[in-house]
């Protein structure tokens, strides 16, 4: 017999967070970038692997990655340099981040909470007026989904991190 496979369909809802700053996108992706780390996947995997026990592979990690705000940059995609190939004319700024030690955190209760883990931020400008507009999606609201308090307590401790990030991005 014939193993099939089967799909299933499991609605949510994600919040979409819009913080509207008179700084510009070069001055919010500065700040951000004074207060994180920064690596690469490749270079997460080979530290688990000279590094394998948790303690030693936390502690690597911390000591070389981790910025103040609990974040590393794992990558970037500036999609203004195609989209005036389209007649959009403005900077769109994606950073990937996050902390394999938060991620953890979420993972252990729900492995699918891998799915949004790291998170993203797009940082663009703004079509009137100055400044930029810093945009995300709340972590809690994508990775929770059903009952699991030891998950949600963990993705609003992220949401915490990611606001704080970008409060600090944003601020006067």
């Amino acid at each position: 017999m014939k193993a099939e496979a089967k799909m299933e369909t499991q609605p949510f809802t994600g919040k979409r967070i819009v913080v509207r700053t008179p700084r510009g996108v070069d001055d919010v992706l500065n700040r951000f970038r004074s207060v994180m780390g920064s690596t690469t996947v490749p270079d997460i995997l080979a530290l688990a692997k000279a590094w394998p026990s948790e303690a030693e592979f936390k502690r690597q990690v911390e000591e070389r990655f981790v910025g103040e705000s609990g974040f590393m940059l794992f990558h970037v995609i500036d999609h203004s340099g195609w989209l005036p190939i389209y007649g959009i004319k403005r900077r769109a700024v994606r950073w990937i981040l996050g902390n394999p030690l938060l991620a953890i955190t979420m993972i252990r209760h729900d492995i699918t909470a891998g799915l949004f883990a790291p998170v993203e931020v797009l940082v663009t400008d703004n079509l009137e007026g100055g400044g930029s507009t810093i945009t995300y999606v709340l972590p809690s609201s994508l990775m929770v989904i059903g009952e699991n308090k030891p998950l949600l307590d963990a993705a609003l401790d992220l949401d915490k991190k990611l606001a704080a990030l970008v409060a600090h991005g944003a601020a006067d």
